[in-house]
This record gives structure tokens, sequence and C-alpha cells, in this order.
């Protein structure tokens, strides 16, 4: 499927990150940049694959500001200040990356109105605009008729839903989700499914960053995956996470196509990779 490759949105140099002096990522390197396509709307959406304790965690941690690399840098478009002929970056503070971990984590004494109006209390927005923005989202995301919910009436794809436009609303175009599909019966998939691809659609510049233990997931939603894994150095395995391997699925002319056999064998591919990292 046509597209083009626009403007650097996401860009990782040399990121390490150690607790106590243990290394749990080291050198980890990588670039995404805005795609278009004709006539759709497509956001970005890439998934970080790896075995348990390969350091997915930590790195989700420092892509979204919430601890500091030992060494390296995480840059993303700053939205604020940029223009479309003057692109600007920053480096990613707490707040720029919305993130959604698998308990869709949400207040517990608000609904789904209240907790949506607290995501919007530093916006520059006027409370009429505020007002219209959360029915929009309320409506579009199907939950207008759970809006005066509290979290304990919701279904975990209602609550999974009210955190994702949380983040939408506080965080703008850059969203984390840890593990979201974990857990989940088949219709709840369906409803993430829905979600990531939602948020997609609702702006060019949104980019969603997933991780699961599903590679057949990974495969059928994401358009760049990483792998992420113990490396190879020597022929001695370290025991510190980087990354190991990356596909472009765009490139293998896979991305937003229905899943087939050149999926399938993407998939072993990914297996084989993670199996040996």
């Amino acid at each position: 499927m046509p597209y083009s490759i626009k403007d650097t949105i996401l860009y990782v140099e040399n990121l390490s990150v150690a607790y106590d002096g243990k290394v749990i990522i080291k050198d980890i390197n990588f670039t995404e940049k805005d795609i278009h396509r004709e006539d759709v709307v497509t956001g970005q959406v890439i998934a970080i694959l790896g075995r348990s304790g390969r350091g997915k965690s930590t790195l989700f941690k420092a892509l979204t500001g919430l601890v500091k690399p030992t060494s390296g840098q995480v840059l993303i478009r700053d939205i604020k200040n940029s223009t479309e002929t003057d692109i600007k970056a920053k480096m990613v503070e707490e707040g720029d990356v919305g993130f959604v971990d698998q308990k869709y984590t949400l207040f517990r004494n608000k609904t789904i109105l209240q907790a949506l109006k607290f995501a919007l209390r530093t916006s520059n927005l006027s409370e009429a605009e505020k007002q219209s923005k959360i029915e929009t989202y309320i409506k579009e995301w199907g939950l207008e008729k759970v809006k005066n919910q509290y979290p304990n009436e919701l279904s975990g794809g209602q609550r999974q839903r009210t955190a994702v436009i949380e983040q939408i609303f506080s965080s703008g175009n850059y969203m984390i989700m840890d593990e979201p599909f974990s857990g989940l019966d088949v219709g709840n998939v369906e409803d993430v499914k829905r979600s990531i691809h939602k948020i997609g659609e609702d702006h060019t510049l949104n980019t969603v960053i997933f991780s699961t233990h599903d590679i057949e997931l990974a495969v059928s939603l994401a358009d760049s995956i990483y792998v992420i894994g113990y490396p190879t150095i020597n022929g001695k395995l370290e025991n510190y996470g980087t990354i190991v391997g990356h596909f472009d699925l765009k490139a293998m002319h896979i991305a937003w196509q229905k899943f087939g056999a050149s999926h399938l064998q993407l998939v072993e591919q990914i297996k084989t990779l993670m199996l040996n990292s």
C-alpha cells in the first residue's frame, strides 16, 4: 500500500539505563518517522517484543520520562513549538508521553465524565471547548451510555478506552501501552485492537507503542516491530537488553494488510530471534 515518509517523530540514541550499577538496557537506538498514506489518516503503531526480563518495562519508563537514562537520549517532536515548515524536537519529559498500564488505572471516585474533565484541567481550551471535546470522544469511543458510571461499574474494555482517552487528553500524540492484551478474553482483545486503530485514525502524528507476548497480534497490528533481547557478543550471551532486531512492515509491504502467509513467516522469524536472545 503506497505511503510516504515525513519528518522524524521519535529518536532514541544510545539509550542505556542502570539501577544501582546493574545495566538493564544498553545502546538502544531507533528512529521512527511520520507516515502518510493517501486519503487515509494513519498514525504510527510500534510493537516492542521480547522475552520476560529483557528490559521492556525499563525501556518504556525511559521513553515516558519516568526514569532518566544513564546515558543517551530520547527525543520527540515538539508539537507545541513546531510548524509544518519548522520541525523542532525536545527531550522527552514526564507527561509528554501517555502511559496506559495493564490494569487501566483510573480514579476510583470519579465517573468517566469527571475523569476526562480532570484530564483536561491544564488545557488552554475554554470550558465550552473542553465540554465539546469530551462529548465528541465519549461518543466516538462508544462510552455515552456509561459516562456517569464509576470504574468498578465498567467492563475491562470500557476502562481501557477511558484510560486511553485520559492519556490522549493529558499527553497528546504519544501513547505507550504496556501489555494491553494481557489476560483479556477474545472480546476485550478486539476492544483493545479497535482502540489502537482509533488512536491512529484520529491524527497522523499519533504514535502508539505497545508490548505484548502475542507475536501474531503484534504482526497483525504494528507497522514497525522492535525485538529487545540479550545480545550475543564474541559468542557470549550478555545479560542486558538491547534492540536485536527491527522489522519494518511498511517496507515489507505487509503493513495495513489482511493477515496472511507473509505475516506468518514473520511471526516465525521473530519467534526464532526471541528464543535466541
